[in-house]
């Protein structure tokens, strides 16, 4: 797949750099620049990110950063099996527990919430940082969603982290969890406060908040131009532009 000019492969991680120095040098800057490509895209073209990916795997699968980006790849895509098996195998080259919450998120993905709730009681949880803490937190309350149990889903949920007027880049998305769970029960006052919570901490717009907010206040959004009085503005502008031409628009 071509990858543009402008991307040298230095655009990594250092850590990443590092690892991919235990290859030949073209392959390692082949290697970057396709791992490059995946971070690129896979917020907004999560399947190209997928097809970069495969080509990293491809051409290095020894190295655990390119499992790692091959996984997130994968889970980006919906693709839960394969993202596990990408994971397990980089939490096999290194060692580290920072991808048992993604790894227990892919077994809710794959209809397994009985497995995911079990691995957030397993030691790995408490080796994880407090972002990875709350990260398992989150995946708990989901799997307690999906097994119909949503009280048990607001408890989980409700923290130390929850309870803290400090912002941190995972504080939007707890306070979020929060709310839908709460609306879901039916407690809609407490769940407009928290969603509300939530959008005061969510300054890079990582949540829909403002949007559910709106929803519980009735509010709508429409486009400002329907379909048939865009038409007429489209077709305005074409003879705009041919009269300018001096030419009739096709």
């Amino acid at each position: 797949m071509p990858i543009p000019d402008d991307v040298t492969g230095h655009e990594i991680d250092q850590d990443v750099r590092q690892e991919l120095l235990s290859l030949p040098k073209t392959l390692a800057e082949d290697v970057a620049r396709n791992l490059v490509m995946v971070a690129r895209l896979i917020d907004e073209d999560p399947e190209q990110a997928y097809a970069y990916a495969r080509i990293a795997l491809r051409l290095a699968s020894r190295v655990a950063a390119v499992r790692e980006a091959a996984g997130f790849a994968a889970y980006a895509t919906q693709k839960y099996a394969e993202a596990l098996a990408e994971f397990r195998a980089a939490r096999r080259m290194t060692g580290s527990v920072e991808l048992w919450p993604v790894m227990a998120d892919c077994e809710r993905g794959l209809g397994r919430p009985e497995k995911a709730m079990a691995m957030a009681g397993e030691p790995e949880v408490q080796k994880l940082d407090k972002a990875g803490q709350v990260e398992m937190r989150l995946v708990a309350a989901g799997a307690r969603r999906d097994m119909g149990q949503l009280d048990a889903a607001i408890v989980t949920l409700q923290s130390p982290e929850l309870a803290s007027n400090a912002v941190h880049p995972w504080t939007p998305r707890l306070r979020y969890a929060y709310a839908d769970a709460l609306l879901e029960a039916g407690r809609e006052d407490e769940a407009r406060e928290w969603f509300g919570k939530a959008l005061e901490a969510d300054k890079d717009g990582a949540t829909d908040a403002s949007d559910r907010l709106a929803e519980l206040d009735g509010v709508e959004f429409v486009d400002a131009l329907d379909d048939d009085e865009a038409e007429p503005v489209a077709a305005e502008a074409d003879r705009d532009d041919a009269d300018e031409d001096g030419e009739s628009p096709a």
